[in-house]
């Protein structure tokens, strides 16, 4: 119950700065093949604890699947399907519940899935 109201906690403050943060301008999204580090904090709970403040996050796409690989050994969120034009994704995808939100500048990331939680707020 702690892990839920902490995910929630940071899905609400990730969700109000992804809102006040997002710009409309070169989406990763429109293009059929992107890969673009963006740097700033990540964190990971369930197995293993991992924050860090000067973490990174690696996206690759091809056609309308994604693969966010986190700096630290966090483990890697795959397989995401984002369709062409969206700035992301909020809902349950591949078992993964929460959203995702990026566009050229900006990460946030506040997903959970089987009661391991992922979140990053990183600029590109």
């Amino acid at each position: 119950m702690k892990q839920l109201l902490k995910f929630l906690s940071l899905a609400l403050i990730a969700g109000t700065v992804v809102l006040s943060s997002c710009s409309k301008n070169d989406n990763p999204a429109d293009n059929d093949l992107f890969a673009g580090t963006y740097k700033g904090s990540v964190s990971y709970h369930g197995d293993k604890d991992v924050s860090n403040s000067n973490g990174s996050v690696f996206v690759t796409k091809v056609g309308d699947r994604y693969d966010f690989k986190f700096s630290d050994n966090i483990p890697t969120i795959s397989n995401v399907q984002i369709s062409k034009g969206d700035q992301g994704y909020i809902g349950t995808v591949n078992g993964y519940t929460g959203f995702i939100r990026f566009n050229a500048n900006n990460l946030n990331i506040a997903v959970g899935k089987d009661g391991n939680t992922w979140t990053a707020d990183c600029n590109r």
